[in-house]
């Protein structure tokens, strides 16, 4: 068996087929190409490829008015000239926020799905923690499964804010008699999670879907699409 770590290192790859005398099978339509493994320049291209496939858009406002602004860590910025905030290909992504090399995570997700490789296996060939694996692949899996809203009528839109404690984690301080407002200055805004409820009148169908904030990038993100009547 040949170790996944392989295909995430130019040098490897290399010492294998000279060792070998010979070359991989012709991968078919639906594999993803190795050399993108190999290369964190060919992996952030393949993601600015499926990313952007209908065009670029501002993932906070849903505009299409982005230019690109440089380049950060490797991979191609764009400044919104609508709401003037700056976003990369990776914003909004499971792959957002991790100094993992991107590479290395498409390896892992691409074995993880398509062999059924293990999560033990995937840490130790790609030196990468078993806990920072799962808990990315987890996110990934969470994302290909999320439903999305086929809202088709007019849609009807409304709010409501949960009480977001977190009962029975240890933290380095003493336990409130309430999961609200912390100790000193705060307020209970900030520890309420809205909730937005959804009725499209066309199918009679409600959606519930939690968000981090209600502004209005937020609901521009649940309204894709839709003409405010």
């Amino acid at each position: 068996m040949i170790p996944l770590k392989t295909f995430v290192s130019e040098r490897r790859a290399a010492n294998l087929l000279a060792g070998k005398g010979g070359a991989f099978a012709p991968p078919d339509e639906s594999m993803i190409p190795l050399k993108t493994f190999v290369s964190e320049r060919r992996a952030a291209n393949l993601l600015r490829q499926v990313r952007w496939r209908d065009g670029v858009y501002c993932p906070r406002c849903r505009a299409e008015s982005a230019i690109r602004y440089g380049s950060y860590r490797g991979f191609q910025r764009y400044r919104c000239k609508n709401c003037d905030r700056t976003f990369t290909d990776q914003t909004g992504t499971v792959f957002e926020h991790s100094a993992v090399e991107l590479r290395k995570w498409f390896l892992a997700v691409y074995t993880y799905i398509r062999f059924n490789t293990s999560l033990r296996q995937l840490d130790v060939e790609i030196d990468v923690s078993y806990k920072t694996v799962y808990r990315r692949v987890q996110r990934f899996l969470r994302a290909l499964d999320a439903p999305q809203p086929q809202l088709e009528g007019p849609v009807e839109i409304d709010e409501l804010y949960v009480k977001a404690g977190l009962k029975g984690r240890e933290r380095d301080r003493p336990s409130r008699s309430r999961g609200l407002s912390t100790r000193g200055r705060g307020s209970y805004e900030q520890d309420k999670l809205p909730v937005f409820i959804l009725a499209d009148r066309g199918t009679g169908d409600r959606y519930v879907i939690p968000a981090k904030a209600a502004d209005e990038s937020t609901i521009r993100l649940l309204l894709a699409d839709r003409k405010e009547e």
